[in-house]
C-alpha cells in the first residue's frame, strides 16, 4: 500500500489516520457515557482524565488529518459518481472535519471555564482557554453534547454512504478506505433476451 494517497485510492496514512479517527471517537462515546454514570470518587476524575485525553488526540489528529489531505491530496471521484453526489460528500467531510476541531476544544473551554486543570495522559497541562465562569461553562456543555448528536448523525450518513456505495452501486468507494476489503462484484446485467 502507498504511503501518500494515489489519483485512484488513499494511502496508507490517510487510512491510518482514518481508522485510528474513528476508534477514538468509538472510545469517546464508551467512556462518555460511563463517566456519566460514575459517582465522584478518584476513579471517576481517572475515567473524566482519559475522555478528555482522547478527545484531544482526536483534535491534534484532525490537524494532522488536515495537513496531510493538503499535502498528498485526495484521489479522483470513483468514475460515474453524481455530482450531487460529490457534492453531499464533499459537505460531509467538511462538516466531519469541523466537528473533529469543535468538539474537543469545546470541551477544552468546558473544562477550563469550570476550574478544571487540564493534562494530557498525565505527562504534560495545557493552558486554560478561559478562567472560571458559569456562563462560558453552561454555553461550552451545552455546544460539547450538541456537537456529540451532530456527530452521530453525520457518521450514520457517512457509514450508509459508504455501504450503499458497496452493495447497491458495487463501486469502489468503501474499498478505497478499506484495502482488505474485496472490491464488490459487478451489478448482475439484465441478460434476458427478448430485450
Amino acid at each position: 500500500m502507498p504511503i501518500k494517497n494515489l489519483a485512484d485510492r488513499w494511502g496508507g496514512v490517510s487510512i491510518t489516520l482514518h481508522w485510528l479517527t474513528a476508534l477514538m471517537i468509538v472510545g469517546l462515546v464508551v467512556v462518555g457515557l460511563l463517566m456519566q454514570e460514575l459517582a465522584n470518587s478518584p476513579t471517576k476524575i481517572q475515567v473524566y482524565g482519559l475522555h478528555k485525553s482522547i478527545g484531544l488526540t482526536v483534535l491534534a489528529l484532525t490537524v494532522l488529518r488536515l495537513l496531510w489531505r493538503l499535502f498528498a491530496g485526495v484521489p479522483a471521484p470513483v468514475p460515474g459518481t453524481p455530482r450531487w453526489q460529490l457534492w453531499a460528500a464533499n459537505a460531509t467531510h467538511g462538516a466531519l472535519y469541523l466537528i473533529l476541531l469543535a468538539m474537543p476544544l469545546s470541551g477544552w473551554l468546558y473544562n477550563s471555564a469550570s476550574g478544571f486543570p487540564l493534562k494530557w495522559f498525565g505527562l504534560f497541562s495545557l493552558p486554560k482557554l478561559s478562567g472560571y465562569d458559569a456562563q462560558v461553562k453552561a454555553f461550552a456543555l451545552g455546544a460539547h453534547e450538541t456537537l456529540f448528536l451532530v456527530l452521530a448523525a453525520i457518521v450514520t450518513v457517512h457509514a450508509l454512504a459508504a455501504l450503499k456505495h458497496h452493495y447497491f452501486n458495487r463501486d469502489r468507494t468503501l474499498v478505497r478506505m478499506l484495502p482488505l476489503l474485496a472490491p464488490p462484484a459487478p451489478a448482475a446485467r439484465d441478460t434476458d433476451p427478448g430485450t
